[in-house]
């Protein structure tokens, strides 16, 4: 039987059916009660016209946001190890037509990997997502496997990755396994469009044409054992209304066949209105991370540096729990981008011009970024704005993932560890990569978030562990 998430006929009768005021309110105080939203209420709300209504959707949005995940940001850091990639996909960068005029494919060396990691850890990451193209010959399975493996055998002084997510093509049951047998933590693929027809549309040819193959991808990871697993789509391929119930029928299935849905939804957007007729402007997107996180108030919505820092700040507010930071979407960007601000206006021209190539790769594609701020321009912003930069990796690593975080998360209990948790890493940041003005920024937030936190033997425990990592211990946590 077909599942709801690829049924056509049944999203759009969603879409069709008439809600009324009342109606809209109700399921508005529903949303607060945070118990999420059915697929028919996701759909009442997102077809809402009233501009009092998304005041307080917005406003509902904000505290659920607020009260699930606190005054915590998680922070990571995109990979891109290869760009082979067999596929066709009118969007990408990466793809055959795209790709062709511009530059040569290119894969990272096991060498080449380490240096980009190495400059990760010294920016502070500690949680990488590792990306890269599909082509079975040039970027085989293998090929990920060896990079994740010495990824986690760096360390740089203090710094290291502790958490390796990975974003790359649908795989069968077996190659779940692998990647599982590996120890990744959450596998994340995105669905781009839930729309057949519009996917065809967009994907001319290559492996990842194949619609069923690629739709039904995260059940073969969770039969294999990959217990956290993200999603997402690629707003203004189709009506973005319709991806949203693509997403919210998706994780429904998920959690009525394995006991747990995403662990995470991703929400990149195409930003061409010429390219792109169905891309959502500022507000429509808004709406539709506030509709998000109403509907799955538990699951991790990501936004990365593709949305510039005004609006990084608003979907924060209502409901994005996950930012990337300093990022490079290039093989070898991070490298690259050591070497051109370590030189001396030497070769300037040839600069320029790699530069200007480069950027009109981007411009091509759905690749293009809007904050250009390094990790930590960025976490003097978040502590601005009285937010907690988290680099944690615990839950994985305390085996608090799939149905066992969500557990926690819905009643509550997971803020007693991901606080204290946020607040080391934080601290950790501030000793091994902050000025003096971080230093003392970090310090003062961490000192008002714990003078907030009630006495009991955690707050003992963040205190004493507090000290120790000023003291020089690392990787501590609850």
């Amino acid at each position: 039987m077909e599942p709801l998430y690829l049924n056509e006929t049944y999203i759009n009768g969603l879409l069709e059916s008439k809600s009324s005021e009342a109606e809209q309110m109700r399921i508005l105080e529903k949303a607060r009660q945070m118990k999420g939203l059915t697929p028919q209420e996701t759909a009442a709300l997102l077809t809402m016209d009233s501009a009092t209504g998304w005041k307080q959707a917005f406003e509902i949005a904000g505290e659920i946001k607020s009260h699930i995940y606190g005054d915590r940001v998680v922070m990571f850091a995109p990979l891109y190890i290869s760009d082979y990639c067999v596929n066709e996909c009118v969007y990408c960068g990466f793809s055959k037509h795209q790709m062709k005029d511009i530059h040569k494919r290119r894969k990272l060396s096991m060498e080449e990997i380490r240096q980009e990691v190495e400059l990760l850890e010294r920016m502070g990451h500690k949680r990488l997502a590792l990306e890269a193209g599909e082509d079975p010959i040039n970027c085989p399975l293998s090929y990920v496997l060896e990079a994740i493996q010495t990824i986690y055998s760096m360390k740089t002084e203090n710094g290291e990755i502790r958490r390796v997510n990975v974003n790359i093509a649908a795989l069968d049951v077996d190659g779940y396994k692998q990647l599982k047998q590996a120890n990744i933590g959450t596998y994340i693929l995105f669905q781009e469009t839930y729309n057949r027809a519009t996917y065809r549309a967009m994907h001319l040819s290559g492996p990842k044409r194949d619609f069923e193959f690629h739709s039904r991808a995260h059940d073969r990871a969770m039969e294999a054992g990959l217990d956290d697993v993200g999603g997402g789509v690629l707003f203004g391929l189709h009506d973005p209304f319709y991806e949203v119930l693509g997403m919210i029928l998706h994780n429904q299935h998920l959690e009525q066949n394995f006991g747990v849905g995403f662990h995470t939804l991703s929400a990149p957007r195409v930003r061409s209105f010429a390219l792109f007729p169905n891309a959502v402007d500022d507000e429509i997107f808004l709406r539709l991370i506030a509709v998000i996180r109403m509907a799955v108030p538990f699951t991790g919505i990501i936004i990365s540096t593709r949305e510039n820092p005004e609006m990084r700040r608003r979907l924060i507010k209502i409901g994005v729990s996950q930012i990337s930071g300093g990022s490079s979407v290039e093989v070898g960007g991070y490298f690259k981008k050591s070497k051109n601000i370590n030189k001396n206006n030497a070769n300037s021209e040839n600069n320029e011009e790699n530069d200007t190539k480069y950027n009109h790769k981007q411009k091509l594609s759905q690749f293009q970024l809007e904050d250009g701020r390094t990790p930590s321009d960025i976490l003097m912003w978040l502590m601005e704005e009285d937010l907690i930069p988290s680099f944690c990796t615990a839950c994985y690593r305390k085996s608090r993932t799939g149905d066992r975080f969500m557990k926690l998360a819905k009643s509550g209990d997971i803020k007693d560890v991901c606080l204290p948790n946020a607040l080391m890493t934080l601290a950790e940041y501030a000793m091994d990569y902050g000025t003096d003005e971080l230093k003392k920024k970090a310090f003062d937030l961490i000192k008002r978030k714990v003078d907030k936190m009630e006495e009991n033997s955690i707050r003992t425990q963040l205190d004493r562990n507090i000290e120790k990592i000023i003291a020089g211990e690392r990787d501590l946590y609850v």
